[in-house]
């Protein structure tokens, strides 16, 4: 047992966004904590498109822990005001689908537009939010050690002692290593599963370049066919079989002053084997050259970093909470970045794990069982979105069936956020944090829509129509014929916004509405959707914004 008495409560490895978030709500209330992390700020990080259930997350946080620097990163304007003007707008979700040799067909892309009402999100310049969140969390108390490598974690009855490279001791109460895929905990614990548990494979290219076009400058097709917004004012996701390349600018805002863009492909190494002698540069150079559209959009783009080529992504832990210890968030696992739900899992996590940990720090106890619901959340996130992915990247090579698999992820994505904007907005009424404990009792930890049954059991019939496709025993029009008659006959799909309309492939939902889809959803015998919609109503006609039930609203 170690005799050195802790000089912090908690020690965190990584000061990236997840470090840095959580230091900072354990240092606003109260707890003395440092962050050490083996590199330095700014830096150059990828995972930069926000969705609207990672803002009402860090809504949630700003508002319980009175943090209101956090608020800065919520909005596409305020981040490029308040923090740096290097922030782009993510305004939607854009994909089309490409097949080599051939030019894009526009009847085979999708563009979902985040409603104004749940958010203005951005695509957040890593090195910049980031840093933000760093000094943020060193002005609400954390002590910092940065350029500092733990070697070795010792458990004891009292604590954890970090011994870092250069000698230096850290003894605190509990860790939490949000260090990333290079975790020195797991390493430590033996925590890795070998090989990842999730059906997904996935490998990446990635950089930063200047010159990259907007897609709309480069695709000639008929008004008609053009999507309400433009590509370029979102995340634009080139779809290819088993594969897709993201295109994520920071100059698509008017305040910023950025003219770089965020680029990179993920491919099934399966299907696409990391090549040898060549390059990441030329590699994807000759990915991008397979897809005439694509290449226009790259036609005189050059990097302003190196490329990075990773092995497989994917990467889970059997364990990820423990006596004194969490793995958190990109330490614990990792999947692919199609549906961008990293950072939003990030934020969902810290939520659950610092009211734990603080009640833990006042009690001095730290038994395994108060945090088992982190470990089910955390687990719950990969899996979850694994099903998902896996069978975005089977029905990617046909396009009537990614198109019922787009219907499914985007059908769930409004209602998940508003049932977290709910709780939030009745804690500002009445400051009781158990809106967020309800928050938690749900029957389907770690999908986006926890609470509904009718949700989860979409989700698990695509996953047996595209498993049965994947296995050639059906073809790709019976696994999509199956999926959209489940979507069909689904009452926990609004049919207003478009999700049961198969000719509807740009999903922007406007202010009347979301007014519909809440009075449809305050009728529902589903309590998960009825719920949602009374509460979001009633918030809506206080603020005037909605209009009054009527018999012929959308959803009769």
């Amino acid at each position: 047992m170690s005799t050195h008495r802790p000089s912090h409560d908690v020690v965190i490895l990584g000061s990236g966004i997840a470090g840095s978030t959580l230091g900072a709500v354990l240092a606003r209330s109260g707890a003395k904590v440092l962050i050490a992390d083996a590199g330095t700020h700014p830096r150059f990080a990828v995972g930069e498109s926000m969705i609207p259930q990672l803002v009402a997350w860090l809504q949630v946080l700003a508002e319980r822990y009175d943090i209101p620097e956090f608020e800065a990163l919520t909005d596409a304007t305020t981040i490029n005001e308040k923090v740096s003007n290097t922030f782009g707008r993510k305004q939607h979700f854009g994909f089309m689908l490409h097949r080599p040799g051939q030019e894009p067909d526009p009847d085979e892309s999708h563009q979902f537009v985040i409603p104004d009402a749940l958010t203005s999100a951005s695509h957040l310049f890593r090195q910049d939010s980031d840093a933000y969140l760093l000094r943020v969390a060193v002005g609400h108390g954390c002590d910092t050690r940065q350029q500092w490598r733990a070697e070795s974690i010792d458990f004891d009855d009292h604590g954890v002692t970090v011994t870092g490279t250069d000698g230096h001791v850290v003894r605190a109460r509990y860790l939490v290593d949000a260090s990333g895929f290079r975790s020195p905990l797991a390493d430590k614990l033996g925590l890795r599963e070998q090989p990842a548990r999730f059906r997904h494979h996935s490998r990446s290219l990635f950089t930063h370049m200047i010159g990259v076009k907007p897609f709309d400058d480069v695709l000639d097709v008929a008004e008609k066919s053009r999507p309400p917004v433009p590509w370029h004012n979102g995340t634009m996701h080139h779809l290819f079989e088993r594969g897709w390349f993201w295109i994520i600018p920071f100059d698509n805002h008017e305040l910023s002053r950025n003219p770089l863009c965020s680029v990179g492909v993920t491919l099934d190494p399966r299907l696409y084997p990391k090549p040898e002698g060549i390059g990441a540069e030329e590699e994807f150079a000759r990915l991008v050259s397979l897809f005439p559209a694509v290449e226009r959009q790259f036609e005189g783009a050059r990097k302003v970093r190196e490329w990075v080529s990773t092995g497989r992504l994917q990467y889970s832990s059997d364990r990820t909470v423990g006596q004194r210890w969490c793995l958190m968030s990109h330490a614990a696992g990792f999947l692919d970045p199609l549906y961008s739900r990293g950072m939003s899992n990030t934020f969902e996590i810290i939520h659950a794990l610092a009211p734990r940990l603080l009640a833990a720090l006042a009690d001095d106890d730290f038994d395994d069982e108060r945090f088992r619901y982190v470990e089910e959340l955390e687990q719950g996130l990969l899996d979850h979105n694994d099903t998902l992915v896996n069978c975005s990247f089977i029905a990617f090579s046909h396009f009537r069936l990614w198109d019922a698999v787009f219907r499914i992820w985007g059908s769930g994505n409004t209602p998940g956020t508003l049932r977290i904007n709910n709780a939030l907005r009745k804690y500002r009424a009445d400051r009781d944090p158990s809106v967020f404990d309800a928050l938690e009792k749900v029957p389907h930890t770690g999908l986006w829509w926890p609470d509904n049954d009718h949700f989860k059991a979409l989700l698990d019939g695509t996953a047996r129509a595209c498993a049965q496709y994947e296995a050639k025993e059906i073809d790709g029009d019976r696994a999509a014929d199956i999926i959209l008659g489940l979507i069909e006959e689904s009452e926990a799909v609004h049919p207003g916004f478009g999700w049961k309309d198969v000719n509807q492939r740009f999903i922007h939902p406007g202010r009347d509405q979301i007014a519909d889809f809440l009075q449809w959803a305050a009728r529902s015998p589903v309590p998960a959707l009825s719920s949602i919609g009374r509460e979001s109503l009633e918030a809506l006609r206080s603020a005037g914004g909605a209009p009054a039930s009527r018999p012929g609203a959308v959803g009769r």
